[in-house]
């Protein structure tokens, strides 16, 4: 696996603070238990310090936390951090938007690093992104550095489990390099005061990371990202629920609810599939069941020349969403000067799927008119997908498009039990179909496919 130099360099400068947690001094020193009491200012280093040298935190109920600088918790090693109470970072934009952990992936920065193997997040408390001013500030300034909540980064053995999350200014989560890492019975939820979306705030975005039991299964996949889990969820916010970045296997499991406030660019469950970290960013809404909550896509893949983008493996299933812009859905870049790529074993099931824009979603000529998309069709490679007992209603009448390039570009698109109805007063549900054979018993919702 190679990572940007920007990257590296940064991630060069974190490990000189975690370093001291590896060595053997500093688990000969190791404590059993620390309960931590708010002091009345930054709380940061004080939370540091017992989870460095501490097996167990707790952050009592009753008990917030005021985070003010950055935490660099990686490195570490059978930890268990226990939330009853609240951690809450503090609202400087100044000091976050210049200090925050950067990341050269799609620029961004955060709040807060978690890395190393063996560690439990858990307690039923909440972590407070204190997201407003992040917000009213993004209105203003579109260029504003936003952190994200919380970023595992080269962990292995992660559980997140039974925390409400709240207004994270930018993602929620950001999991990068993570192997065996799941999601559990989490609460998200941001909400604009100002009546807009809350931009960017994504439930999960999941870069290079799989899951170590389905790779036992499924041997074929490299063993360079083991799988991710999110089950069990509730996301309410203003953009994706899941993003999948280049990844290889990510399961969503369990009943997941989302639901977004109608908006110009609402979220979606969708997965995406990027190339390298260094240039990449993602155009639209991403998410799986694992996403920011809903609405399922594998999307942006082959936006850049030359760069090869792959996503595989994955199963999105029990999902509830609402008021959504798109369900289920791929998109893959078509025209001149893209890049290229593979989106293949991508299963959608059990969708339930209340007022979304697009329920169904295939776009293999994402940014292309039809003229450019049949002189240069897509080179990303679309096989072996399944959309199974997809129900629900349209905010309009189409309900499902499935649209390819030229030149056999899709391939083994399975539909079955669809129950999808236009929206009221929109009549008929509308399915459309393009360049592909489709199978399977839904089949004969859909038009003849159309050549272009």
């Amino acid at each position: 696996m190679q990572l940007s130099g920007s990257l590296l360099k940064c991630l060069g400068l974190l490990s000189l603070a975690a370093g001291a947690l590896a060595t053997g001094e500093r688990s000969e020193e190791l404590k059993g238990k620390c309960t931590l009491k708010a002091s009345g200012g930054d709380d940061a280093p004080q939370f540091l310090k017992a989870v460095q040298s501490c097996s167990e935190v707790i952050i009592p109920k009753a008990t917030t936390l005021n985070i003010a600088t950055r935490l660099n918790m990686t490195g570490l090693s059978d930890k268990h951090i226990r939330v009853k109470g609240t951690i809450r970072f503090s609202p400087d934009i100044p000091y976050w938007s210049t200090n925050g952990f950067p990341f050269a992936f799609q620029t961004q920065i955060t709040f807060w690093i978690l890395g190393g193997e063996n560690i439990i997040l858990d307690g039923g408390g909440t972590i407070d992104g204190a997201g407003q001013p992040w917000y009213d500030a993004f209105a203003l300034n579109k260029t504003l550095a936003r952190p994200i909540m919380l970023t595992i980064f080269e962990a292995k053995n992660v559980l997140v489990e039974d925390i409400k999350m709240i207004d994270s200014p930018e993602w929620f989560h950001f999991l990068s390099n993570g192997q065996n890492v799941t999601y559990n019975k989490l609460n998200i939820s941001a909400v604009n005061a100002a009546g807009t979306e809350a931009k960017n705030t994504d439930g999960w975005d999941i870069y290079r990371s799989s899951d170590g039991e389905l790779l036992r299964v499924m041997p074929i996949v490299s063993s360079r990202s083991l799988p991710v889990v999110i089950k069990n969820s509730v996301i309410n916010n203003g953009d994706d629920c899941v993003s999948l970045k280049p990844s290889q296997i990510i399961r969503v499991l369990g009943r997941i609810f989302l639901n977004f406030h109608r908006c110009h660019e609402c979220p979606r469950l969708e997965f995406e599939v990027q190339r390298k970290p260094v240039l990449a960013y993602l155009w639209g809404n991403a998410l799986i069941l694992i996403r920011r909550t809903l609405a399922d896509q594998v999307r942006s893949l082959g936006q850049y020349p030359g760069i090869f983008d792959y996503i595989e493996n994955v199963v999105a299933t029990d999902v509830v969403m609402s008021n959504a812009q798109n369900g289920a859905r791929i998109k893959a870049f078509a025209g001149p000067n893209v890049g290229s790529g593979i989106v293949r074993n991508i299963t959608f099931a059990h969708f339930t799927e209340s007022l979304v824009d697009n329920p169904v979603v295939v776009d293999q000529c994402y940014m292309t008119n039809a003229t450019a998309c049949a002189a240069f069709p897509s080179n990303v490679i679309i096989e072996d997908v399944w959309f199974n007992n997809i129900s629900g209603t349209g905010s309009g009448s189409l309900v499902a498009s499935i649209g390819c390039s030229p030149g056999n570009r899709c391939s083994d698109i399975n539909v079955n039990n669809f129950t999808l109805s236009a929206a009221p007063g929109h009549g008929s549900a509308v399915y459309q179909c393009q360049n592909t054979n489709l199978t399977g018993n839904a089949v004969e919702l859909f038009p003849t496919c159309t050549v272009t």
